[in-house]
């Protein structure tokens, strides 16, 4: 008592040399829900890597081809709970092509029957077949709780009937942005006919077609549904819907259409425990309808809505407890003072861009450094950021840094709408951004070419700190910038880059210098037609896939103005792998190593 505490390694040797019974260690993991708590206590000795393994509850796979399930079966085998990540994140903006791979098939057919324990499954960015469903469902029907297929395609509403007659004990079914053949309605029905126990149901953004009667049966057999997000249906067909479903903390989803009069929506009441809501359509003329219950509102999504900037302004004002806020950048910086007036106990902000549509042009200038530099005054909860930006400042990011200490996620891309940006380039800003919030796992900054000097690029990895995640694009000058970030990089263990001057020598000696990374992509940089300088960075365990560079760009090495061609079509996929070179890549990747 009151002497130094000892130093974490002789801690662990301590902890492992104590004769603890075997039941207690079993009783003391099983309450250790936390991964990074759970990979230490499993390398203190071998008996704490075997108990660790019997009383593993949940496992992420950050990239399914990192590990084969046979092997994950093989050292978890009583999981309840497993969740997979499949293509790049770059999937998601049509960057990958459809049929590169992340088959769920090997997945379902090794896990499903074997796990006796599993009862939840979450699927990332997957090739899920109708087939892959029909086998979980007779392996596991009688047990999932929980069903997750998260911007997945290649599946049908045929399969999702069997998982809806055949699941009845399924508390979660969450299909967002999820890429499915509709082959009618009879899904929804029969779900709502034969799970009571439902709890969260979300099909938003997958087209798939409503009929009200089906939701207002669900709402009346689950008395438990608590969250509810649909693909389009007008909300005044929803009245019934919404006084059956009492329990609904969350709903979005639903439009409401300039062709109906707007007398038709007066009749709409949303349940009062209603915290949450979003709206895939929504007009100056209707916003009014959120007005009753805005002060109770704790997450708003405006990002699918068409209002002005005065409209946005209008209503945040009455919203002074909203925890998570999604919006597009017509919000503007005068929208974003009202919620830096408004909103102190704010938590996540994100805003879209919203110029790709000609109904929600930016008004004003869009966002800039007066918005955020406001929201970081005033909303000194928050936890979350990511927008994109029409301008930024050194001053802005600062202020970041000084007053959102909490900050574990910032993801930030400058438009490149306007010729001139105020204040480049921002080392040092992102310096003091990254030493104010020691907090951050998770950091993008996507910029302009000179938004960010080879110093800049040496701030961002000295002050790395625990930053796991990191996209960078349009950064640094030379490959001496990315060496110098890379250096300082120690705890980094996903990176991503795009449009970038570096050239492959740079970036496999990159890799080497950060002992955590497991996963690396990059888009856009100084590319050869055979990626022969990538194999600098061969060593076991680590996969190394070269998309080549397009033949137009072929014997071009030199820009117009003199500066290195950089191709955008030549991708690089690095990661780390316990099951060697993958069988299923496209003919447009090539396997570098192992050979």
């Amino acid at each position: 008592m009151g002497g130094e505490a000892p130093e974490p390694g002789r801690l662990t040797r301590a902890l492992s040399a104590l004769d603890v019974p075997e039941e207690a260690l079993h009783l003391v993991l099983a309450h250790v829900d936390d991964p990074r708590d759970r990979e230490a206590a499993s390398l203190a000795c071998r008996r704490w890597h075997r108990i660790d393994a019997l009383t593993r509850k949940h496992v992420t796979v950050p990239f399914c081809y990192a590990v084969s399930p046979q092997r994950l079966l093989a050292r978890f085998p009583s999981l309840e709970s497993l969740a997979v990540k499949g293509k790049p994140r770059a999937a998601m903006f049509g960057l990958i092509p459809d049929d590169w791979g992340a088959y769920a098939a090997p997945w379902v057919a090794r896990l499903a029957a074997p796990l006796q324990c599993l009862k939840a499954l979450h699927l990332r960015r997957m090739v899920v077949t109708d087939d892959d469903l029909e086998a979980l469902v007779r392996a596991r029907g009688h047990m999932l709780q929980e069903l997750k297929l998260d911007k997945c395609s290649g599946f049908s509403t045929d399969a999702l009937r069997l998982v809806a007659r055949s699941c009845r004990s399924l508390r979660t079914l969450f299909l967002e942005d999820c890429t499915i053949t509709d082959n009618g309605t009879e899904w929804l029905h029969d779900l709502a006919a034969n799970n009571p126990v439902l709890v969260t149901l979300n099909f938003y953004l997958t087209y798939l077609r409503v009929v009200p009667a089906d939701l207002e049966l669900l709402a009346r057999n689950c008395k438990s549904l608590i969250s509810l997000k649909i693909s389009d249906c007008d909300l005044s067909d929803l009245i019934g819907f919404f006084q059956i479903a009492t329990s609904l903390e969350e709903f979005a989803g639903a439009e409401i259409s300039e062709q109906r009069e707007l007398t038709k929506y007066a009749d709409v009441k949303l349940p009062s425990k209603l915290c949450s809501f979003g709206l895939t359509f929504m007009g100056t003329n209707e916003m009014h309808i959120i007005f009753p219950f805005s002060a109770v509102l704790k997450k708003l999504d405006l990002q699918y809505t068409f209002l002005t900037t005065e409209d946005h302004c209008q209503l945040i004002a009455k919203c002074p407890n909203l925890l998570v806020l999604a919006v597009r950048n017509v919000i503007g910086d005068r929208g974003l003072v009202i919620v830096a007036d408004t909103c102190k106990k704010l938590q996540r902000l994100r805003i879209e861009r919203g110029d790709d549509d000609p109904g929600m042009q930016e008004e004003e200038g869009g966002v800039s450094q007066v918005g955020l530099t406001a929201v970081a005054v005033g909303c000194r909860e928050l936890e979350s950021i990511a927008a994109y930006v029409s301008d930024i400042t050194n001053g802005a990011l600062e202020s970041i840094g000084t007053f959102c200490k909490n900050l574990y996620d910032f993801r930030i891309v400058l438009l490149d709408k306007q010729e001139r940006i105020t204040d480049l380039p921002l080392d040092n800003g992102v310096r003091e951004l990254l030493r104010g919030c020691t907090k951050l796992r998770r950091f993008a900054l996507y910029l302009r070419p000179g938004g960010l000097s080879d110093v800049g690029l040496s701030y961002i990895g000295q002050h790395s700190g625990t930053i796991q995640y990191m996209l960078l694009g349009n950064l640094g000058e030379t490959d001496g910038g990315l060496i110098s970030f890379a250096v300082g990089c120690r705890n980094l263990r996903k990176l991503e880059l795009r449009s970038c001057c570096f050239s492959e020598r740079a970036l496999a000696l990159a890799v080497l210098q950060m002992p955590s990374l497991r996963y690396v992509w990059v888009q856009g940089y100084r590319a050869s037609q055979t990626g022969g300088d990538l194999m600098l960075m061969a060593r076991p365990f680590w996969n190394i896939e070269f998309t080549p560079p397009s033949t137009e760009n072929a014997g071009r090495p030199m820009e117009e103005d003199g500066q290195p061609c950089i191709d955008r079509h030549a991708q690089v996929l690095a990661y780390c792998s316990l099951t060697g070179k993958r069988s299923d890549y496209p003919q447009s990747v090539v396997p570098l190593h192992p050979a």
